[in-house]
C-alpha cells in the first residue's frame, strides 16, 4: 500500500511594513520628539518668566506700604498670590494645551508631507522593482533579458543601482543568446556527421562483395553510431527543453502511458521484464511531445536498469485530489541507497557507475524528465524501494492551470 507524506500547512507570510512607511515614520517621530522638546523649553521659560514678574510685583506693593508706614493687610497678600497662581496656571494650562494641539496638526501635515516626499525619492526604486520582477516571471529562463530599466535622472546611488543591474541583465543576456545560438549550430553540425558516418557504414554493409567480418564491423559501427546520436539528441533536448514552452494543449498523461507502454513492450519482452499499465485519467497542460518524453524516458530507465528475468515495470497514471495530474513509474532492480538519489538526476550520472556512456544509455534520462517537468511547472521526485529499484513520481499542474515561473 502507498503511503502518502502528510501535507505541508501553507505557512502564513507575516505582513511587512514597506520602506516608504517606514521613512514616514521616522520623520514623523523625529519632528514630534523635536515639537515635544521645544514645547517644554517652552513652558520653563515661560513659567520662570512669570514667577520673574510675580515676585517683583508683590515686592514693590510691600516696599510702597513700607514706605507709607503702614502695614499691607495679610489678606491683600493673600489675594495678590492666588491670583499670581491662578495666572500661571491658566498660562501654562493654555500654552500646554493649544501648543500640543499646534504641535499635532503640524505634525500630521509633516508626516503628509514626509509621505509624498519619501514616495518620490523611491519612485526610481519601484522601477527597479517591477523590471527585476519582469524579468524574474519571464515563462523561461532568458527570455525576458531584454527589457532595461534606463532610469534617468540626477546621478545619485538609486542610479547608480539601476545601471548596475541593466549592467548585469545586458551581460546575462548576451550568455544566454550565445548559448541558443550554441544549440542550434551544435544541432546541425553534430547530427550531419553521424548521418553521413551512418549512411556510408549501411552502404559499406550492404555491398554485395562484403565479407562476414566487414558486416560485423558494420553492426558494431551502427551500434556506436546509434550510441552517439542517443546521446546527441538527449543533450540538444537537456538544453533546450527548459526553454518557454510557446504552445500548450490540452493533454492526458493517461493517453501517453497506454501509447508508451505498447511501444516498449517488445524491448521489456525481450528483457526479460514485465510490463504494467494502470492508466487513470491525468489531464494537464504543456507541450505533448515533451510530456510523452517524460513517460517514455522513465519507462526506459525502469526497462534498462532493471533484474532482468522476473522483473517487472509498473506505470500509474492519476489526477490527485487537488487536481494535479501525476505519473508513477516503478520498477524492480538493484537496491538504490538513499543519499544516491538525488545523484541520479544529474546528467551522465548513474548509479555505481562513472560518468561514461554505455550500452544501457547516455545516463541523460532522468535529467531530461526534471528538466521537461520544470519547464511545465511540475516536479520530480524519485525514492527507493525495499526490496530494491526505484519509484519516480512527476506531478503536474492541474488542467487548464499554468503556474508562474520563478
Amino acid at each position: 500500500m502507498k503511503t502518502h507524506p502528510p501535507k505541508k500547512r501553507p505557512v502564513k507570510q507575516k505582513r511587512r511594513i514597506t520602506l516608504r512607511a517606514r521613512l514616514t515614520l521616522i520623520y514623523g517621530g523625529l519632528f514630534f520628539a523635536a515639537g515635544i522638546v521645544l514645547l517644554g523649553v517652552t513652558h520653563v521659560l515661560f513659567a520662570q518668566q512669570l514667577d520673574r514678574g510675580g515676585d517683583l510685583s508683590v515686592h514693590s506693593d510691600s516696599s510702597g506700604d513700607a514706605s507709607s508706614g503702614r502695614d499691607a493687610p495679610s489678606d491683600s497678600l493673600t489675594w495678590v498670590a492666588d491670583e499670581q497662581k491662578r495666572l500661571h496656571d491658566a498660562a501654562t494650562a493654555s500654552l500646554i494645551t493649544q501648543g500640543g494641539i499646534a504641535l499635532t496638526l503640524v505634525g500630521g501635515v509633516a508626516a503628509g508631507f514626509g509621505w509624498l516626499i519619501a514616495g518620490r525619492v523611491l519612485a526610481p526604486l519601484h522601477r527597479v522593482t517591477d523590471t527585476a520582477r519582469r524579468i524574474a516571471s519571464a515563462p523561461a529562463a532568458g527570455r525576458g533579458l531584454h527589457e532595461r530599466i534606463a532610469l534617468d535622472g540626477r546621478d545619485d546611488e538609486v542610479k547608480d543601482l539601476a545601471d548596475s543591474f541593466d549592467l548585469m541583465v545586458e551581460q546575462l543576456d548576451r550568455s544566454f543568446d550565445g548559448q541558443r545560438r550554441f544549440v542550434a549550430n551544435a544541432s546541425h553540425e553534430l547530427r550531419t556527421p553521424l548521418t553521413v558516418g551512418r549512411a556510408l557504414v549501411e552502404l559499406a554493409m550492404h555491398r554485395t562483395t562484403a565479407s562476414p567480418d566487414v558486416k560485423r564491423l558494420g553492426e558494431d559501427l551502427l551500434a556506436i553510431n546509434d550510441r552517439h546520436e542517443r546521446l546527441i539528441n538527449g543533450l540538444l533536448l537537456l538544453a533546450g527543453s527548459e526553454n518557454h514552452v510557446p504552445e500548450r494543449q490540452s493533454v492526458d498523461l493517461a493517453d501517453m502511458v497506454t501509447h508508451v507502454t505498447a511501444q516498449s513492450t517488445p524491448e521489456a519482452e525481450k528483457a526479460g521484464i514485465t510490463l504494467y499499465e494502470e492508466a487513470d485519467q491525468a489531464p494537464t497542460t504543456g507541450d505533448a511531445l515533451l510530456l510523452e518524453r517524460i513517460v517514455q524516458n522513465l519507462v526506459e530507465n525502469g526497462i534498462r536498469h532493471n533484474s532482468g528475468d522476473g522483473g517487472w515495470v509498473r506505470v500509474t497514471s492519476r489526477t490527485l485530489e487537488d487536481g494535479r495530474a501525476e505519473v508513477e513509474v516503478s520498477n524492480t532492480g538493484p537496491e538504490v541507497p538513499p543519499y544516491e538519489v538525488p545523484t541520479l538526476f544529474e546528467p551522465f550520472r548513474r548509479l555505481g557507475t562513472e560518468r561514461l556512456v554505455t550500452a544501457k544509455g547516455a545516463g541523460l534520462g532522468l535529467s531530461i524528465v526534471r528538466s521537461v517537468a520544470r519547464a511545465h511547472g511540475g516536479n520530480v521526485t524519485a525514492r527507493p524501494r525495499p526490496d530494491g529499484g526505484l519509484t519516480v513520481t512527476v506531478t503536474l499542474p492541474h488542467h487548464g492551470r499554468i503556474p508562474p515561473r520563478g
